[in-house]
């Protein structure tokens, strides 16, 4: 009989992991998951002395790991690699907090928002925002912290100079607040020359939950570029109203498979007869795209019906 091997030490894991020689293997990177403040002390003194590409290597890895098994948690490290000296590690930190609603979050996002040198981190923390912004149009969140969170995005709304990616993200991290400057925001986005501020503004829409977008959406949901389609589509599940579904059937047949599924999943979320009638026609279809992103929608949708009932 074996005896049963002992679990590495952190400073075992920590050189492991670190040696840009050996492949990185998930069962070493999952014994950080829930690491002690201790351990995490340790992880945290020696991470700066990995190469920097091991170091991406890593993050990419955690982030994934997180993805594909709730149960591993590496918030401690993602925190902490929030302040690593490298954009890219910033930005994934930022990506592997996506599920943690922690309002102590809330300081450095809004640091790194408005102080960050690097563009692609500023965009990413705005929109990291919105899921605070969420919580305080749901009154979730306290006052304070609502307040905060709010007047961040709205002061990147306001400054017209910051750059166009950051604003357009803020734009989708604040569309869920229900005040006149996000809407007038979403409009002059929407009325822009720039292809991307108008799509962020009709995803922005649909965040925005107001059925008044609806005629705007259902104009766009026949745009030529299939982006757009697929943005329409999406914002009108986002908004629930069966006024969409007839435009959403017909996009079910869409040549793009990326709008295909936007519009199956919009018809899920929506629900009613007639958008169940043709989610059950979809799981027939011999496009394999189109039939599990029905059964996938049925799925949600009976979900949704449970819980009414309950």
């Amino acid at each position: 009989m074996r005896a049963m091997e002992r679990p590495l030490t952190i400073k075992q894991v920590i050189e492991d992991i670190a040696n840009p020689e050996k492949p990185l293997q998930n069962s070493r990177l999952a014994d950080l998951s829930n690491i002690s403040s201790e351990n995490l002390a340790y992880f945290e003194h020696n991470w700066i002395a990995i190469r920097v590409e091991r170091r991406r290597q890593i993050i990419n890895r955690l982030v994934e790991l997180a993805e594909e098994n709730f149960e591993l948690n590496f918030d401690g490290i993602f925190k902490f690699c929030l302040k690593d000296s490298d954009p890219e590690i910033r930005v994934k930190a930022i990506e592997g907090l996506w599920e943690n609603e922690e309002t102590s979050l809330i300081t450095p996002l809004i640091r790194m928002l408005n102080e960050d040198t690097s563009e692609m981190v500023q965009a990413a923390a705005a929109k990291a925002l919105s899921k605070y912004a969420m919580l305080a149009e749901l009154k979730k969140l306290g006052p304070a912290s609502a307040s905060r969170v709010s007047q961040a995005l709205l002061a990147i709304l306001a400054d017209k100079t910051r750059p166009r990616e950051v604003w357009r993200r803020a734009l989708e991290a604040a569309a869920p607040l229900s005040i006149p400057e996000v809407r007038q925001a979403i409009q002059e986005a929407y009325q822009s020359n720039d292809p991307r501020l108008k799509n962020s503004a009709i995803f922005a829409m649909g965040r925005n939950c107001d059925s008044s977008w609806l005629p705007t959406l259902l104009k766009e949901m026949t745009s030529p570029d299939p982006e757009t389609r697929y943005e329409a589509a999406g914002a009108c599940g986002e908004i629930c109203d069966e006024g969409a579904v007839p435009l959403l059937i017909k996009l079910t047949g869409d040549k793009d498979p990326e709008v295909q599924q936007a519009a199956i999943q919009a018809l899920g979320k929506i629900g009613g007869a007639k958008a169940k009638q043709h989610l059950l026609k979809c799981l027939n279809s011999p496009d394999e795209i189109v039939s599990e992103a029905a059964e996938e929608a049925l799925r949600q949708l009976e979900i949704e019906e449970d819980t009414f009932i309950l």
